[in-house]
């Protein structure tokens, strides 16, 4: 029974939480932007877009958002484990482990302060429509606003599940960097990405982040980018 008696036990069950949680989180993530966004603007989906989002899009966030939660508490539980177990905060395995971490961070208050609070009035509008009554005026505009901030997450989940990997995988990574130029960069550039799901719709509505391939192609660019700053401080 060590699973459950000993600190690695209890550890590798964390981590098998956070791999649960982390698969439902962006695989609804990954739904959402390869999937139904670009059905809803087929002309079979806007047909369907009023119905789906006051049937369907309710239970897929729920999924969405508390997959999100248990990935980050799971994973900030998996950090306490790490620095119990006398790993540094500067050193290489946990800067490469705290970038893919920072980013989940943010990818995480996005769906929690910014995503789902916008789709909650996007689904009270739907609701209103189909009863007879009236848009809600800002429904449109906080939509549009969830799928900004949606695209960026979607961006940053590529880079995020490299640096994840890397922890353990790419030892070389960050093993000769300078810690605090590497982070100075690194912040500057993952701030950079961040602000546009805050301001909403604006600099990502422009390609590349207005289709499903320019926003692989941004968060593959974004992975790269990190990866050159690694290996170059």
């Amino acid at each position: 029974m060590e699973i459950i008696t000993t600190a690695a036990g209890l550890e590798f069950l964390v981590r098998w939480l956070h791999f649960l949680a982390g698969v439902a989180w962006i695989g609804m993530l990954w739904y959402f932007n390869f999937v139904q966004t670009p059905f809803f603007g087929t002309e079979l989906g806007g047909g369907v877009k009023g119905a789906m989002t006051r049937g369907l899009v309710p239970n897929a966030l729920w999924w969405f958002r508390w997959g999100a939660m248990f990935t980050f508490l799971s994973g900030v539980t998996l950090l306490f484990f790490k620095l119990h177990g006398g790993n540094s905060l500067g050193s290489p395995y946990m800067s490469r482990i705290l970038t893919g971490a920072l980013m989940g961070t943010l990818m995480w208050a996005n769906v929690w302060f910014v995503i789902w609070p916008a789709q909650k009035v996007v689904i009270a509008s739907a609701e209103q429509i189909a009863g007879g009554g009236e848009a809600i005026p800002e429904a449109a505009g906080r939509g549009a606003r969830a799928g900004t901030a949606s695209r960026i997450n979607t961006l940053f989940s590529i880079p995020m599940l490299f640096f994840m990997g890397a922890a353990i995988h790419l030892p070389s990574l960050l093993a000769n960097a300078a810690t605090a130029t590497y982070w100075v960069i690194a912040l500057i550039i993952i701030a950079a990405v961040e602000v546009q799901a805050l301001i909403g719709p604006g600099l990502a509505t422009q390609k590349p982040l207005t289709s499903v391939r320019g926003t692989i192609h941004a968060g593959l660019g974004l992975t790269l980018l990190l990866y050159i700053v690694g290996v170059s401080v």
